[in-house]
Protein backbone atom coordinates (compact mmCIF):
# COMPACT_ATOMS: atom_id res chain seq x y z
CA UNK A 1 0.00 0.00 0.00
CA UNK A 2 1.50 3.50 -0.71
CA UNK A 3 -0.27 6.73 0.49
CA UNK A 4 -0.18 9.03 -2.43
CA UNK A 5 -0.18 12.42 0.08
CA UNK A 6 3.03 11.17 1.10
CA UNK A 7 4.38 9.01 -1.22
CA UNK A 8 8.23 8.47 -1.36
CA UNK A 9 11.06 7.59 -3.58
CA UNK A 10 10.63 4.19 -2.04
CA UNK A 11 7.28 3.84 -2.46
CA UNK A 12 8.20 4.88 -6.41
CA UNK A 13 10.56 2.18 -6.37
CA UNK A 14 8.68 -0.91 -5.03
CA UNK A 15 5.56 0.54 -7.15
CA UNK A 16 7.31 0.54 -10.10
CA UNK A 17 8.70 -2.87 -9.86
CA UNK A 18 5.96 -4.47 -9.53
CA UNK A 19 3.91 -2.88 -12.13
CA UNK A 20 6.72 -4.00 -14.52
CA UNK A 21 6.90 -7.21 -13.35
CA UNK A 22 3.03 -8.25 -12.45
CA UNK A 23 0.09 -9.69 -14.99
CA UNK A 24 3.78 -12.14 -16.41
CA UNK A 25 0.77 -14.50 -17.41
CA UNK A 26 -1.20 -12.59 -19.26
CA UNK A 27 -1.51 -13.13 -23.05
CA UNK A 28 -2.64 -9.81 -24.20
CA UNK A 29 -2.26 -6.09 -23.80
CA UNK A 30 -5.89 -6.20 -22.48
CA UNK A 31 -5.29 -8.69 -19.78
CA UNK A 32 -1.85 -6.78 -18.86
CA UNK A 33 -4.11 -2.99 -18.94
CA UNK A 34 -6.41 -5.16 -16.47
CA UNK A 35 -3.65 -6.18 -14.10
CA UNK A 36 -1.91 -2.83 -13.90
CA UNK A 37 -4.78 -0.70 -13.18
CA UNK A 38 -6.61 -3.04 -10.90
CA UNK A 39 -2.98 -2.99 -8.84
CA UNK A 40 -2.71 1.05 -8.78
CA UNK A 41 -6.89 1.40 -7.77
CA UNK A 42 -6.56 -1.14 -4.45
CA UNK A 43 -2.67 0.11 -3.39
CA UNK A 44 -3.12 3.69 -4.33
CA UNK A 45 -4.39 4.83 -0.73
CA UNK A 46 -4.76 7.90 1.97
CA UNK A 47 -5.56 7.86 5.70
CA UNK A 48 -9.28 6.77 5.05
CA UNK A 49 -8.95 4.00 2.11
CA UNK A 50 -8.46 4.15 -1.66
CA UNK A 51 -7.45 7.30 -3.27
CA UNK A 52 -8.44 6.45 -6.55
CA UNK A 53 -12.01 6.38 -7.54
CA UNK A 54 -11.18 5.18 -11.11
CA UNK A 55 -8.09 4.17 -12.93
CA UNK A 56 -7.91 3.31 -16.36
CA UNK A 57 -5.40 2.00 -19.30
CA UNK A 58 -5.48 3.82 -22.99
CA UNK A 59 -3.74 3.14 -25.95
CA UNK A 60 -3.97 4.43 -29.53
CA UNK A 61 -4.90 1.85 -32.24
CA UNK A 62 -5.34 1.85 -35.80
CA UNK A 63 -8.77 1.84 -36.88
CA UNK A 64 -8.26 -1.55 -38.74
CA UNK A 65 -7.10 -2.87 -35.84
CA UNK A 66 -10.20 -2.92 -33.99
CA UNK A 67 -12.47 -5.88 -33.98
CA UNK A 68 -15.89 -4.88 -35.17
CA UNK A 69 -17.83 -3.72 -31.82
CA UNK A 70 -15.02 -0.64 -31.38
CA UNK A 71 -15.45 0.12 -35.11
CA UNK A 72 -18.85 0.62 -34.96
CA UNK A 73 -18.29 2.47 -31.48
CA UNK A 74 -15.40 4.91 -33.11
CA UNK A 75 -17.96 5.67 -36.22
CA UNK A 76 -21.24 6.04 -34.16
CA UNK A 77 -19.21 8.72 -31.64
CA UNK A 78 -17.97 10.84 -34.81
CA UNK A 79 -20.71 9.64 -37.64
CA UNK A 80 -19.44 12.80 -39.96
CA UNK A 81 -15.79 11.84 -39.85
CA UNK A 82 -14.00 10.13 -42.49
CA UNK A 83 -12.52 7.27 -40.50
CA UNK A 84 -9.54 5.62 -42.31
CA UNK A 85 -8.14 2.25 -41.76
CA UNK A 86 -4.80 4.03 -39.96
CA UNK A 87 -6.57 6.61 -38.04
CA UNK A 88 -5.12 6.38 -34.56
CA UNK A 89 -8.11 5.48 -31.70
CA UNK A 90 -7.63 6.07 -28.00
CA UNK A 91 -9.28 2.44 -26.80
CA UNK A 92 -9.66 1.36 -23.24
CA UNK A 93 -8.10 -1.76 -22.62
CA UNK A 94 -8.34 -1.72 -19.00
CA UNK A 95 -10.47 -0.07 -15.77
CA UNK A 96 -10.87 -0.16 -12.31
CA UNK A 97 -12.90 1.80 -10.38
CA UNK A 98 -15.60 2.17 -7.08
CA UNK A 99 -18.64 1.78 -9.90
CA UNK A 100 -19.48 -1.49 -11.46
CA UNK A 101 -19.35 -0.13 -14.96
CA UNK A 102 -16.00 1.53 -14.13
CA UNK A 103 -15.05 -1.86 -13.65
CA UNK A 104 -15.79 -3.26 -17.58
CA UNK A 105 -14.26 -1.27 -20.63
CA UNK A 106 -17.38 -2.92 -22.47
CA UNK A 107 -19.64 -0.70 -20.49
CA UNK A 108 -18.22 2.62 -20.72
CA UNK A 109 -20.75 4.72 -22.76
CA UNK A 110 -18.12 6.97 -24.45
CA UNK A 111 -14.77 6.32 -24.17
CA UNK A 112 -14.38 2.72 -25.16
CA UNK A 113 -12.40 3.68 -28.66
CA UNK A 114 -12.01 7.43 -29.82
CA UNK A 115 -11.18 8.55 -32.99
CA UNK A 116 -8.76 11.14 -33.74
CA UNK A 117 -8.76 11.58 -37.09
CA UNK A 118 -7.46 14.95 -37.17
CA UNK A 119 -5.64 17.48 -35.29
CA UNK A 120 -9.19 19.93 -35.12
CA UNK A 121 -10.51 17.30 -33.79
CA UNK A 122 -8.53 16.54 -31.07
CA UNK A 123 -8.41 20.12 -30.63
CA UNK A 124 -11.90 19.91 -29.78
CA UNK A 125 -11.29 17.21 -26.72
CA UNK A 126 -9.90 19.38 -24.33
CA UNK A 127 -8.70 16.39 -21.66
CA UNK A 128 -6.67 14.52 -24.55
CA UNK A 129 -5.11 17.75 -25.97
CA UNK A 130 -3.95 18.58 -22.78
CA UNK A 131 -2.80 14.85 -21.90
CA UNK A 132 -0.59 15.12 -25.22
CA UNK A 133 0.71 18.45 -24.65
CA UNK A 134 2.05 17.65 -21.42
CA UNK A 135 3.42 14.33 -22.10
CA UNK A 136 5.85 16.57 -24.06
CA UNK A 137 4.42 15.66 -27.85
CA UNK A 138 2.79 17.82 -30.55
CA UNK A 139 -0.21 16.71 -31.34
CA UNK A 140 0.37 16.35 -34.95
CA UNK A 141 3.34 13.89 -34.45
CA UNK A 142 0.85 11.83 -32.47
CA UNK A 143 -1.16 11.72 -35.63
CA UNK A 144 1.12 10.65 -38.28
CA UNK A 145 4.44 9.26 -36.92
CA UNK A 146 7.96 8.99 -38.77
CA UNK A 147 10.72 6.93 -38.06
CA UNK A 148 12.92 10.08 -37.14
CA UNK A 149 10.24 11.96 -35.13
CA UNK A 150 10.09 8.58 -33.46
CA UNK A 151 13.41 7.81 -32.91
CA UNK A 152 13.48 11.54 -31.16
CA UNK A 153 10.91 11.11 -29.30
CA UNK A 154 11.59 7.74 -27.66
CA UNK A 155 14.42 9.26 -25.65
CA UNK A 156 12.16 12.32 -24.14
CA UNK A 157 11.90 11.84 -20.66
CA UNK A 158 8.29 10.48 -19.82
CA UNK A 159 6.39 13.02 -18.76
CA UNK A 160 3.26 13.29 -16.80
CA UNK A 161 -0.52 14.76 -17.21
CA UNK A 162 -1.56 16.34 -14.14
CA UNK A 163 -4.55 18.45 -13.33
CA UNK A 164 -4.40 19.36 -9.62
CA UNK A 165 -7.66 21.03 -9.19
CA UNK A 166 -10.13 19.17 -11.39
CA UNK A 167 -13.02 21.07 -9.84
CA UNK A 168 -14.02 23.74 -12.57
CA UNK A 169 -10.47 22.49 -14.86
CA UNK A 170 -11.39 22.81 -18.57
CA UNK A 171 -9.38 19.53 -18.77
CA UNK A 172 -11.90 17.62 -17.24
CA UNK A 173 -15.35 18.74 -19.05
CA UNK A 174 -17.57 16.44 -17.45
CA UNK A 175 -17.84 18.33 -14.79
CA UNK A 176 -21.89 17.59 -13.66
CA UNK A 177 -21.83 13.95 -14.54
CA UNK A 178 -18.59 13.50 -13.11
CA UNK A 179 -16.49 15.34 -11.17
CA UNK A 180 -19.06 16.77 -9.20
CA UNK A 181 -21.18 14.04 -8.00
CA UNK A 182 -17.98 11.81 -7.43
CA UNK A 183 -15.99 14.12 -5.52
CA UNK A 184 -12.83 14.10 -7.95
CA UNK A 185 -9.91 16.11 -6.83
CA UNK A 186 -7.07 15.43 -8.96
CA UNK A 187 -6.39 13.87 -12.30
CA UNK A 188 -2.82 11.90 -12.80
CA UNK A 189 -1.90 10.62 -16.04
CA UNK A 190 1.55 8.84 -16.81
CA UNK A 191 2.83 7.12 -20.39
CA UNK A 192 4.54 7.76 -23.34
CA UNK A 193 5.15 6.20 -26.83
CA UNK A 194 5.43 2.62 -27.94
CA UNK A 195 7.89 1.29 -31.00
CA UNK A 196 4.90 1.88 -33.11
CA UNK A 197 4.25 5.35 -32.51
CA UNK A 198 0.89 4.65 -30.40
CA UNK A 199 0.15 6.64 -27.23
CA UNK A 200 -0.29 4.43 -24.06
CA UNK A 201 -1.39 6.32 -20.99
CA UNK A 202 -2.87 5.57 -17.73
CA UNK A 203 -5.26 8.23 -16.26
CA UNK A 204 -5.78 8.07 -12.59
CA UNK A 205 -9.04 10.27 -11.11
CA UNK A 206 -8.71 10.37 -7.40
CA UNK A 207 -10.87 11.77 -4.30
CA UNK A 208 -7.79 13.38 -2.71
CA UNK A 209 -5.23 15.95 -4.08
CA UNK A 210 -2.30 14.89 -5.50
CA UNK A 211 0.79 17.06 -4.50
CA UNK A 212 2.86 18.29 -7.66
CA UNK A 213 6.02 16.24 -5.97
CA UNK A 214 4.08 12.68 -6.09
CA UNK A 215 2.79 13.54 -9.89
CA UNK A 216 6.55 14.30 -10.93
CA UNK A 217 7.75 10.71 -9.58
CA UNK A 218 4.96 8.52 -11.89
CA UNK A 219 7.14 9.52 -15.07
CA UNK A 220 9.38 7.00 -13.43
CA UNK A 221 6.56 4.72 -13.42
CA UNK A 222 5.53 5.38 -16.59
CA UNK A 223 8.42 3.52 -17.96
CA UNK A 224 8.18 0.37 -15.90
CA UNK A 225 4.34 0.36 -17.39
CA UNK A 226 6.42 0.76 -20.74
CA UNK A 227 8.02 -2.29 -19.86
CA UNK A 228 5.38 -4.41 -18.94
CA UNK A 229 3.38 -3.92 -22.07
CA UNK A 230 6.54 -3.94 -25.03
CA UNK A 231 5.93 -7.68 -25.06
CA UNK A 232 2.61 -6.95 -27.18
CA UNK A 233 3.10 -4.26 -29.03
CA UNK A 234 3.69 -7.05 -31.98
CA UNK A 235 1.32 -9.32 -30.59
CA UNK A 236 -1.73 -9.57 -29.03
CA UNK A 237 -4.05 -6.57 -28.18
CA UNK A 238 -7.30 -7.86 -27.46
CA UNK A 239 -8.08 -10.94 -24.70
CA UNK A 240 -11.24 -11.98 -26.77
Amino acid sequence: MYNISRFTLADMTMCGAHLREMGAEARSMEEAAGSLVRYLYDNLRDGEGRACLMVRFYATLPYRELPPDLRDFGHELMPTESLAPNTKCLTLLGTAGDQPDWNNRHASRRHRAIPLPSKQVIEHIPMIAQMVRQFGLEISALLEIRPEILRELDQKTYNVFFVPDALVSPFIPAQAEFVIPYGVKSALGFGGLLPTGDLFAVVMFTRVKIPIETAQMFRTIALNVKMNILRFVEGKIFAD
